[in-house]
């Protein structure tokens, strides 16, 4: 996973032995409820062979190399409920400052999106601390985007996984195999999937810590994990890379920066010793020579589409004994679910009305709760949300569909539902996944864009000579005193009198394809402003009305008068 840093280390029985202690030592301080042991207080056996490895398929890098430094046996203690301590704490615990917001920020941005999944940064720090060394130890940009690129090893078959060129070399440089890329190492095709922008430029750039960032914590809670589990976390974590040396080190590391952490400028954080070398009767990769030479890219990344991510497959490790790391044991059967906690229906659990003007959130959350038999909560029951109907609305991050596990109350909350630019009406389906249960239906509305009062921006007096034209005709367009943006405005060409009606004589304007019409239809910029394009003064001399309207009720009428053309003026 992560690139070559300085040389390639072989480690031996010994170093194995300790790094064992150092996981035992940790996995015995544990308290019951902590995230790191299951409720069952089982773990991985340690050296069980998981579905997959070495394979590349479904995981994050293709299961390349990646850092195997434990973290210190002194753990730092929590100095206060936020769990950051003084600039003085441990060296160890020190994460650069620009790597940290951007863990900081996908939590945030995660929980907005799958509350279920319940993502903490410190697991995103410790993948990072692994795969990179928090981006070479913060040797970021402004941006967050790394000095120079972070390359893992060609993905050839020789001594790791065998993944052809998928990107044409776009991100790693390489055409003719796959690298890992970027401070969270991910590889071209599974870039393209699960890509993030994360620091909202306009571009989803692996090489950025916010984007890798975001990218890995949806990868993490892909499906309906819910992250504070020890199964589910294993799971999220084993996905990212199929060894269960890797979990370990990563388990490591979450423990250690749960107990404390500490800002460091960019550029400063501890960069590990070594990546990892593994046994290669495991069926893991394993480190050897490397590649014959490295290339020196400049990858270009491609934007991201709309495609909808896949849940990763995800291997299911054997568990031991926390004391027993290193003693294979059977794994446990998992118990049919009694009735009460058997779904037999879905019910909408107080949804409002959804109805959002175009372009904008909806302000109402879909909540949907599931119940047993006898009419009871169940929790953990997995809830897939569709969009479905003729709309461009999505959920927040731009899917159409979403999971989510419910909570201890039943109760299943879908991310934000933002609206798109096409109005009218579609729907939303609440499914218990996997089951035949009948869906609950959600009716959603997407309104018109809406301004309620229209301004000239300019007073003086429109005059045109006949044949000539009016240019420069403003508007500003407003709603509640706010900006209205991208609002259609209607401008029409009307009679007098008590019921006016389009005029067919008069100044007219044109339409694309040069065709005189005297109704167009015409929409505001960001600012809520509009230009009109060029009005013709045709017709006799005389004073004629433009009227503008919109959706919202706002309603302007312009004169426009037309003066006749002398002699003088013709020649």
């Amino acid at each position: 996973m992560a690139a070559q840093f300085g040389r390639r280390l072989y480690r031996g029985a010994a170093t194995t032995a300790v790094a064992a202690a150092a996981v035992a030592a940790l996995s015995a301080s544990q308290a019951p409820g902590s995230p790191l042991v299951a409720a069952d207080g089982e773990q991985p056996a340690a050296g069980a062979t998981t579905p997959g490895a070495g394979s590349g398929d479904g995981s994050v890098s293709g299961d390349s190399p990646y850092y195997t430094d434990l973290p210190p046996l002194n753990t730092p203690e929590k100095t206060d409920t936020s769990a950051v301590l003084p600039v003085t704490g441990s060296a160890e615990s020190g994460i650069p400052a620009s790597v940290l917001a951007a863990y900081k920020k996908a939590e945030r941005t995660v929980a907005g999106t799958d509350a279920a999944c319940r993502l903490p940064w410190q697991l995103l720090a410790a993948i990072g601390k692994v795969e990179s060394g928090q981006a070479r130890g913060g040797k970021v940009d402004a941006q967050g985007t790394t000095l120079t690129p972070i390359l893992g090893p060609a993905l050839n078959g020789q001594g790791f996984a065998l993944i052809k060129d998928t990107d044409n070399g776009a991100y790693d440089g390489d055409r003719e195999h796959d690298r890992a890329v970027g401070p969270m190492q991910f590889i071209p095709s599974t870039w393209e999937v699960w890509g993030q922008d994360g620091n909202g430029d306009g571009r989803k750039d692996p090489n950025n810590i916010y984007d890798a960032a975001l990218a890995a914590g949806r990868y993490l809670c892909a499906g309906s994990r819910d992250l504070s589990t020890a199964t589910d976390l294993d799971r999220a974590v084993l996905s990212y890379n199929h060894s269960d040396e890797y979990l370990r080190t990563v388990r490591s590391w979450f423990e250690y920066y749960n107990r404390g952490t500490h800002e460091v400028p960019d550029g400063t954080g501890v960069l590990p010793s070594g990546p990892t070398s593994r046994d290669p009767g495991s069926g893991s990769s394993h480190v050897g020579g490397g590649p014959s030479k490295s290339p020196s890219p400049t990858p270009s990344p491609k934007p991201g589409g709309s495609t909808k991510p896949k849940p990763p497959s995800e291997p299911s490790p054997e568990p031991s004994a926390p004391g027993d790391l290193g003693k294979p044991t059977s794994p446990t059967p998992t118990p049919a679910p009694t009735p009460s906690e058997t779904v037999t229906g879905l019910r909408n659990a107080g949804t409002g009305a959804l109805t959002a003007t175009a372009g904008d959130p909806f302000a109402e959350r879909i909540k949907v709760r599931a119940h047993n038999g006898l009419g009871g909560a169940v929790a953990k029951t997995s809830v897939t949300f569709k969009v479905t109907g003729d709309t461009d609305a999505t959920f927040a991050g731009g899917g159409k569909t979403a999971t989510v596990a419910t909570g201890t109350d039943g109760t299943a909350t879908a991310p934000v539902l933002e609206a798109g630019e096409k109005t009218g009406g579609f729907t939303v389906l609440a499914t218990a996944t996997g089951t035949s249960l009948a869906p609950v239906t959600y009716t959603a509305t997407v309104t018109a864009r809406q301004a309620d009062a229209l301004a000239r921006t300019g007073t003086e007096e429109l005059t045109a000579l006949a044949g000539e034209t009016f240019e420069d005709i403003a508007v500003a367009a407003t709603y509640k005193g706010e900006t209205a943006d991208r609002v259609a405005v209607t401008a029409t060409m009307i009679t007098g009198g008590l019921l006016p009606v389009e005029n067919d004589k008069g100044p007219y304007l044109t339409d694309d394809n040069g065709d005189p019409v005297r109704s167009i239809v015409l929409t505001t910029d960001a600012d809520g402003k509009l230009t009109l394009p060029k009005v013709y003064a045709d017709g006799p001399a005389g004073t004629y009305k433009l009227r503008l309207t919109t959706e919202g009720g706002a309603d302007l009428v312009i004169e426009l008068t037309v003066e006749e053309r002398t002699a003088s003026a013709a020649s």
